[in-house]
């Protein structure tokens, strides 16, 4: 890819065109526009583009580098307290559902394919028969 080539796809996306329309524009491929503006900071929507040059949390300016992933927080705790407040956007895959060894309630665990018991009072009630083994 020449220089032009990078410059004029630089200009159209900050111009808010799709990939689509730049490589036909370009006689390039869209997967060549797509991979560019990726390496480049140009991919996702304009508006997500402007939004991500501050912090999701508390909006400060993010300073960003050339060749590294994009910060979208300022800070690690900028990013903890942003992530209890959303905790729908999570993409938990590894969500199992139990019924419990004691009790028979159905309970849910993350990260946990092996867990029998819904809390800690019913582990304890089965292995040690009510607590009575002292």
């Amino acid at each position: 890819m020449t220089d032009v080539q990078k410059e004029r796809i630089t200009f159209l996306r900050n111009k808010g065109f799709g990939y689509t329309t730049i490589a036909n524009d370009m006689g390039i491929s869209k997967e060549t526009v797509k991979s560019f503006c990726r390496r480049n900071g140009l991919a996702g929507t304009m508006a997500q583009d402007k939004i991500a040059d501050k912090c999701r949390e508390c909006g400060k300016e993010l300073k960003q580098k050339k060749g590294i992933k994009r910060r979208v927080f300022c800070c690690k705790e900028c990013r903890v307290k942003w992530w209890h407040r959303h905790p729908e956007k999570i993409n938990r895959r590894a969500v199992y559902s139990f019924v419990c060894a004691y009790c028979g309630k159905s309970f849910t665990a993350y990260g946990n394919r092996h867990r029998k018991y819904c809390c800690h009072e019913c582990y304890i009630s089965d292995r040690f028969k009510g607590g009575g083994a002292h």
